[in-house]
């Protein structure tokens, strides 16, 4: 008996559920206060001000280079002199390049999740022949989708003088 009921309501459910998708009947509409939407707005507008106020006070960058491979320092080369004469430091945001000078700020984004940072480039590398740039750990952790990889697609913009 029980059974039967059981099936019985499961089979209303399915019937009922399948009508309202094929009924081209208005959908119920769920009150939203106004004032609640006026807020959430103003919150994003004010969101976006910051974010284009940031970005504005960092400089303009222009497009370097587009679907390039990017990896990151091991940590046995922290304290280690850099190309520039600096020494390295995981925890800062600096990067690798092989032909950008020295003391170059480059914003490198993500192309998977589009986040991003800004760096400067301290040092020379990366020694692959398929790695434009080395980040700091620091830096390609902020950016990077999946912690555990060791590289990742980014595009590079290099801040316009």
């Amino acid at each position: 008996m029980k059974r039967s009921i059981t099936l019985f309501f499961l089979l209303a459910v399915i019937t009922f559920a399948s009508a309202q998708k094929n009924s081209s009947a208005p959908k119920l509409k769920v009150p939203v206060q106004k004032d609640s939407i006026k807020k959430s707005k103003t919150i994003i507008e004010i969101q976006e001000k910051k974010t284009d106020s940031l970005i504005n006070s960092l400089g303009i960058y222009k497009p370097y280079k587009k679907e390039a491979h990017a990896s990151y320092y091991a940590d046995k080369f922290t304290g280690r002199k850099t190309s520039s004469g600096t020494r390295f430091d995981n925890n800062k945001y600096t990067a690798a390049h092989k032909k950008l000078a020295f003391g170059t700020k480059v914003k490198v984004t993500n192309e998977r999740n589009g986040k991003w940072v800004i760096v400067e480039i301290t040092d020379r590398g990366p020694f692959v022949k398929a790695r434009e740039i080395d980040l700091s750990k620091r830096a390609f952790m902020d950016i990077v989708a999946n912690k555990g990889s060791g590289s990742m697609q980014v595009t590079i913009e290099v801040l316009a003088d």
